[in-house]
């Protein structure tokens, strides 16, 4: 983490990483220059050039794309491309979909009618101020504690039991049956318990808040909300499998709920519940942040692991897998944001309380991001297992009453179902059941109207350009994918080229090292498979 911390900090100082600059940090750490220049160019949020008084950034993603982005940018770069030291570009999800078209200045998340504002009178505008509009303040099932003198009192209380901690974490976490909720969907407890029994003595708790994926941007509220969960959350875990250290892996674009978590580790620290005693255990635990420095795919697990070891972000190879060989090669437990929150939640309430949390026969909460053609997207934690319907109507239903058309029930890695699926349970299981998955927990709506062709481009464009390129077939397969669907939307070719699609999209799934690769078409394919009527005619035959 040394060298990337580095970096970080010198471009933070002097906004740019030149030549020079990458010859005296080598030299200072006495590594070969080729290693530094690797990192930096696998990382987009490191620049070589001095960067401008303002740098703008539009998403250019499926939310935004479905609020206007394409044309927000267009606006933008037609009305701002002549102001000296100004940067106006499209850019992948930043995950604030909810605010879609959503933009950033200077790295800052900033309103449209601010940055409108702001360009205005850009000579003489000062920079905005960087404390963005917060997500409003809500009370959560999922916290047992009904204010902040309460918190931490799960581990604080099992402590003075004469049970023990690990038994009782992996019995609750096993008995909830909660699963991962990054996507994968692996069983919580089982994890845990694999990772407490390895003999090595040193071990590490990983959560990770890079959620990256187009229409996901939970994790991002449970951090500004929630923070203390996901401190007690890890604290748990550390001393069930025997941890000393964690770390919060969290992408760059997320600065305000950094410095809320940071503010909340701090208070953690104030008050005993991190440091060289833990809450009081006897043991040690500390937990810091690292900031990554650019990629979605950072989000899968072994690239982020990779990272903190000062490596470019590829994934590895499984197995072995980090349980066993994780971070420095030493057993590594990783979770996410909400996996964290709801285990903290699962353990200090019990798991009678968790099964009544469900809708029906299922148990527990969920939290799933909203956006699209709602009239209030947003982030809402519901009963595990509602149907899509219902999620849609807390978000206040179709935006002007249109009707339905197909639902991203799973973020831009899921398959897109037709309106006709509207009643499936939001569940892993069901889901699977009916062709699409639960995924990331994010929920996107499309209503009459849209073109799913076009959309599923965008997706598809997405993962080509967020490939980290270490996969052959992903690196060519996708970027053979792209050129095709828009040679077929310019009409450049006949629609028919595009049964190959399934065919290459299989030999993704087959051959790809980790998960962009092998969803990467798989939307793409949903659209051609049940939307045929937005596919392109293509090339006309003479």
């Amino acid at each position: 983490m040394k060298l990337l911390r580095e970096l970080s900090r010198l471009q933070a100082e002097r906004g740019y990483l030149d030549e020079d600059c990458l010859r005296d940090l080598a030299r200072r750490e006495n590594i070969p220059l080729y290693r530094l220049q690797g990192l930096v160019s696998f990382y987009p949020h490191f620049r070589r050039t001095p960067p401008p008084r303002a740098a703008v950034h539009v998403c250019r993603d499926l939310s935004c794309r479905m609020a206007g982005g394409v044309e927000r940018f267009a606006q933008l770069k037609s009305a701002c491309d002549a102001q000296d030291d100004l940067e106006i570009h499209e850019v992948s999800c930043l995950g604030r979909c909810e605010r879609a078209p959503a933009a950033s200045l200077n790295d800052a998340p900033i309103s449209n009618s601010d940055l409108d504002a702001f360009l205005e009178d850009f000579a003489g505008s000062p920079l905005p101020d960087r404390s963005p509009v917060t997500t409003a303040a809500r009370d959560w099932k999922c916290d047992p504690y009904p204010d902040a003198t309460h918190r931490y009192g799960t581990v604080q209380r099992f402590l003075s039991d004469a049970e023990d901690i690990p038994r009782i974490c992996i019995e609750r976490l096993k008995q909830s049956k909660l699963k991962g909720m990054g996507g994968a969907g692996f069983p919580t407890g089982l994890k845990w318990e694999l990772v407490s029994q390895e003999t090595e003595p040193v071990k590490y708790v990983i959560c990770n808040a890079d959620e990256s994926e187009p229409g996901t941007f939970k994790d991002r509220v449970i951090l500004e909300q929630l923070p203390h969960l996901i401190i007690e959350g890890m604290l748990l875990a550390a001393l069930t499998i025997g941890a000393e250290q964690g770390i919060v892996y969290i992408r760059h674009e997320y600065g305000p709920e950094r410095e809320k978590l940071q503010t909340a580790i701090n208070d953690a620290y104030n008050c005993g519940i991190l440091g060289a005693n833990a809450a009081g255990s006897g043991r040690k635990f500390d937990i810091e942040i690292f900031v990554s420095p650019g990629g979605y795919i950072l989000g899968e697990e072994t690239a982020l692991l990779e990272a903190l070891e000062d490596k470019r972000g590829e994934p590895r190879i499984r197995p072995p897998y980090p349980g066993t060989h994780g971070l420095w090669g030493k057993p590594t437990l990783i979770n996410n944001v909400e996996t964290f929150a709801l285990a903290t939640s699962i353990i200090a309430q019990g798991n009678d309380w968790w099964q009544a949390q469900g809708a029906g026969d299922y148990a527990g909460l969920k939290f799933f991001s909203i956006s699209g053609d709602v009239a209030e997207p947003g982030v809402y934690e519901v009963p595990h297992g509602i149907p899509i319907a219902e999620l849609i109507a807390r978000a206040g239903g179709i935006k002007d009453d249109r009707p339905l058309k197909a639902v991203l029930p799973g973020g831009a890695s899921s398959n897109f179902l037709p309106a006709e699926h509207i009643d499936t349970p939001l569940d892993f299981d069901a889901l699977r059941n009916v062709g699409s998955m639960l995924g990331s927990g994010a929920v996107v709506v499309i209503a009459e109207g849209r073109n799913l062709f076009d959309l599923g481009l965008s997706i598809t464009r997405f993962f080509r350009n967020e490939s980290c390129g270490k996969c052959v077939p992903c690196r060519i397969g996708s970027e053979k994918a792209v050129r095709m669907l828009e040679q077929v939307q310019s009409g450049a070719l006949d629609a028919a080229s595009l049964d190959i699609m399934p065919e290459l999209s299989e030999t993704l799934l087959q051959t790809s090292i980790c998960g962009l690769g092998q969803v990467a078409l798989g939307p793409m394919n949903s659209v051609l498979e049940r939307f045929p009527q937005d596919v392109p005619a293509g090339k006309e035959t003479p």
